[in-house]
């Protein structure tokens, strides 16, 4: 007895490979693919021709990345938190250095960050202030109203 693969075969067996794939990446491009194979092969099951299976998984193909995709984005992008120096802007700081023409230094949780004003007014050291800006490993703030 030999097995021999039909197309539906093929089709599902490309959506589980892009469902595989759509974990390694952030998009949903492979994921939106994989459901248009997945009901491409639903419809080779039923038996219909090669033309039936392409506009079936033409339109579920398109219909997911248009609906689907961007719900998935929008909930990823809603659960994300900024870490490392992302996560300094909007925080307070109190001016340890003063800051005017120079840069001063700034403490925020017990770390040091050279600082410009971000008008170039200067701030005198005990000041609390905000993070508006990072550039490299220099912050600009503006004092803490």
């Amino acid at each position: 007895m030999t097995f021999q693969l039909e197309p539906w075969h093929l089709w599902i067996i490309a959506g589980i490979v892009l469902f595989i794939i759509e974990i390694f990446t952030p998009s949903f491009v492979a994921g939106s693919v994989g459901i248009g194979a997945i009901f491409g092969g639903i419809v080779a099951a039923i038996g219909l021709g090669i033309n039936w299976q392409l506009i079936t998984f033409a339109v579920f193909t398109a219909i997911s990345f248009f609906t689907i995709r961007p719900i998935v984005i929008k909930l990823s992008k809603k659960n994300h938190i900024a870490t490392n120096a992302d996560a300094l802007i909007g925080r307070t700081g109190k001016v340890i250095q003063p800051i005017g023409e120079n840069p001063g230094y700034v403490k925020i949780d017990g770390d040091n960050w050279r600082s410009f004003s971000i008008d170039n007014q200067e701030i005198p050291v005990g000041t609390l202030v905000e993070v508006i800006k990072l550039e490299g490993v220099t912050i600009f703030v503006k004092p803490k109203n």
